[in-house]
């Protein structure tokens, strides 16, 4: 209500008084995330109200909120930006240049940075064209180079902001800050030279052209510089490389990288980030032979690059990783896994980590096709050793060692007893994160075990598992019914050991356990027997498991409730409907919301499972129940229930009919909104049926509800009413639709033009034959002749 009286009485109260009240308040120390969003939403929107009266005010305003767009927070800058966008609209361009213009050769950098990043967003706002004479200007400004240096980086950052909206744009701004990488300033050539590289990347792949005339300064500049400079540069060119042809590329690698093989062994760690970035967009290109890289590159590049300093530092890391991963896309994976192999057995683990990594990136990527014998025994006793020596708790050494074993596939099968012997051991390791690594090796294995034709040794495994479920960790618990699903997946439930009728029944107590991963786990292996096996196990069993069910409809995580909803049907399939139907019926008496909406999805899955002729006439029946939730529930069962059974519904149209009008007419909202989505759902499955006379007696129904004023009935209305105009044609809806579109109260009016809109923007071309006929004036003709031929 604040809010909004602020908002609606903004001109009223004028911006003085506004913001001398609000800016304060965004300046203070204490102030919180929540506070803040509230306050740029006040500002926001006072903005809009207040239009061009905020001029006086646009530097005490942007004096606040540029701060927020180098806030490390993403949330602070998005709402920074909104900001200066929706005052840079309201102001105009020449307001936000004449406030800013000082700013641009301030002597602190901070000041400079933040007004680039401004200018950035106004260009956004106001589009590129408006500011570019300026940028022109500034850009070769005599006066300071603090004013070219800020100049060019607006054009950085508006290549950042904007991405592949800069294209049509492209080469004035190239030629806006083409001077720069000449200046006399070293800070000039620098931010010149990533302003260029920011550029390249916001055309990628296009724009090549547009850079013709950067080409010999950058050229000359790799040859000149050092240091940031010419990393600086380097980064340029390495996004300039892959806009060019295959043969131009290949060049102009070859040339470049013999200033990138020189800068391998620098000490600088941002320029060793740039130098792998560019390797790799060189070597990304279709012009670079494999031959060039191996001879050339790979040597120095694993000399230098290959070392443990380079595993501590994240960003290192990651750019060393995915670099190695491009040089095997081009050289295959052999070349580059035989290089690094030996170092699954380095002392330092964070190195291990890194070879893993990228042995699982490239084979995940390439496979093994070109790995011999050799290279193959080098592996498997390298990623062993890496995952029995690990200490850490990521998952990088489990990928490695799934997708390795998997890439492999039948050649592991000599290999299989040494890993599942390691897998075993580690079971029984007393550390509980150990015992988890092991059972998620097991998941990640099984696929290849069968592949292998190892069912022995599987159902080995399922016994030991088996034996395991008493586990008191509920992370290793968790692991441990994982690896049982995946190999009861892979073995099949006649095969599977131990015997299904003996692990189902020690699955129903675990199903009480309420730590996620757990329930996940457990649901989807109760879920998978009871689809595939539930004739090995008794009635009264999944009975006593329906019960457990019902419980796990109350978990936070959607995926285990979809789970547990989906092993209903297989339950119900299994013993039939009508005990699993009379238990969930039961249950929509309780109280929870999302406990009875599942609840609801589950009986539409059981009918769908087992025909809704076994389920229908229990449903309706329990519409009687006077109690609201029971026949909510009732409603909103019947909306999933035809909304999963489609053309089937055109049997059961009419036994439910008496029923919806029945919830149609009632005084509850909530009867009318639900009974509208069976509306709309049932309509949409028996489209094209013939059972356009139900339909009809139903639109009688539904539309008195349009002029309702919350917003889920009238979503739920329209949904009906478009559901409806699908099946019953846009003819009828239109002759309903006539009486209230010229009516003399505004409300009605609205409300029948938002209906006629809906069905114009559906059925533009069906409505043509049925417009009323006007008939022709003096002035005017109105008769369109051509509907009325006939051959």
């Amino acid at each position: 209500a604040a809010l909004r009286q602020i908002t609606d009485k903004a001109r009223e109260f004028g911006a003085g008084p506004l913001f001398n009240q609000i800016l304060p308040l965004l300046m203070s120390p204490t102030l919180e995330d929540q506070e803040r969003h509230l306050l740029v939403k006040v500002i926001d929107r006072i903005l809009y109200k207040l239009d061009d009266l905020v001029r006086p005010y646009v530097h005490k305003i942007l004096v606040v909120i540029e701060p927020l767009l180098i806030d490390e927070d993403y949330y602070a800058r998005v709402e920074g930006r909104e900001i200066i966008s929706n005052l840079a609209k309201a102001a105009g361009l020449a307001t936000m240049i004449s406030t800013m213009r000082p700013d641009i050769d301030n002597m602190d950098e901070y000041v400079r940075n933040t007004t680039a990043r401004a200018f950035a967003v106004v260009a956004s706002a106001l589009g590129i064209p408006s500011l570019l004479p300026f940028l022109k200007a500034v850009c070769k400004s005599k006066k300071s180079w603090q004013a070219r240096h800020t100049g060019i980086k607006i054009v950085q950052q508006i290549a950042i902001l904007m991405g592949c909206a800069i294209l049509p744009h492209l080469r004035s701004l190239v030629e806006i800050i083409e001077h720069g990488l000449v200046d006399e300033q070293q800070k000039v050539r620098t931010i010149s030279a990533l302003a260029i590289a920011a550029l390249a990347e916001a055309a990628t792949p296009y724009g090549i052209e547009s850079f013709d005339s950067v080409l010999k300064p950058l050229w000359k500049g790799i040859r000149q510089h050092r240091g940031k400079g010419l990393a600086a540069f380097l980064k340029a060119i390495g996004y300039l490389i892959p806009l060019m042809d295959a043969e131009y590329a290949n060049y102009y690698t070859r040339e470049v990288m013999l200033i990138l093989i020189r800068e391998f062994q620098s000490p600088d760690e941002e320029m060793k980030k740039i130098v792998l970035k560019v390797v790799k967009q060189c070597c990304g290109t279709d012009g670079v032979e494999a031959n060039y890289i191996k001879t050339e590159i790979l040597p120095p590049f694993f000399k230098h690059f290959w070392q443990h300093r380079m595993a501590l530092d994240r960003r290192n890391y990651r750019q060393l990783v995915d670099t190695t991963v491009e040089l095997a896309n081009k050289v295959g994976a052999a070349e580059i896994i035989s290089r690094i192999v030996d170092d699954l057995k380095d002392e330092a683990e964070q190195y291990r980590k890194m070879v893993m990594e990228t042995i699982e990136k490239i084979m995940g990527n390439l496979g093994a096709a070109d790995i011999d014998h050799k290279l193959e025994e080098q592996l498997i006793d390298g990623i062993l050793y890496a995952f029995q020596e690990q200490t850490t708790e990521d998952s990088v050494m489990l990928n490695g060692f799934g997708t390795v074993v998997n890439a492999l596939g039948k050649r592991v099968k000599p290999y299989l007893p040494q890993i599942c012997g390691t897998v075993l051991w580690r079971l029984n390791n007393k550390s509980a994160k150990v015992r988890q690594q092991a059972a998620d090796l097991i998941s990640r294995t099984a696929v290849v075990m069968k592949t292998c034709q190892e069912e022995k040794l599987m159902g080995h495994l399922g016994v030991v598992l088996y034996e395991y479920l008493g586990e008191e960790y509920p992370e290793v618990l968790g692991s441990i019914l994982g690896a049982l699903k995946a190999i009861v997946n892979v073995i099949g439930m006649h095969k599977m050991t131990p015997p299904i009728k003996d692990l189902l029944p020690r699955l129903t107590p675990i199903l009480k356990n309420r730590h996620e991963k757990v329930q996940e786990n457990c649901i989807d292996l109760v879920g998978r027997i009871a689809d595939r096996g539930a004739e090995y196990v008794s009635a009264r069993e999944w009975m006593r498991i329906c019960f457990e069910l019902l419980e796990l409809l109350k978990a936070h995580k959607k995926a285990i409730r979809r789970a547990t909803v989906n092993t209903f049907g297989y339950i119900a399939k299994a013993i039939g409907p009508h005990d699993v139907l009379a238990t969930l019926l039961n249950n929509l008496k309780v109280q929870e919301r999302q406990n009875r909406v599942c609840t609801t999805v589950a009986i539409a899955i059981v009918a769908e499972t087992c025909s809704p002729f076994t389920v229908l006439p229990a449903l309706m029946n329990e519409y009687r129940v006077p109690e609201l939730n029971v026949q909510n529930g009732v409603l909103k069962s019947l909306s999933f229930l035809f909304e999963y059974i489609g053309e089937m519904g055109k049997d059961y149209i009419y036994a439910v009919t008496p029923l919806l009008e029945d919830a149609l007419m009632d005084r509850d909202l909530v009867h009318r909104q639900t009974a509208s989505a069976v509306v709309q759902h049932m309509s949409l499955g028996v489209y094209g049926f013939g059972c356009e006379d139900s339909l009809n007696h139903l639109l009688n129904y539904v539309w008195p509800n349009v002029f309702e004023t919350s917003p889920h009935v009238i979503q739920a209305v329209m949904g009906a009413l478009e559901g409806l105009r699908v099946a019953i044609g846009p003819c009828r809806m239109l002759q309903y639709c006539l009486q209230g579109l010229f009516h003399p109260a505004r409300k009605v009016r609205d409300v029948y033009w938002k209906i006629y809109n809906s069905i114009y923007i559906g059925s533009q071309d069906a409505l043509i034959a049925h417009y009323p006929r006007i008939y022709n004036d003096e002035k005017n003709t109105y008769i369109r002749y051509e509907l009325d031929y006939i051959l």
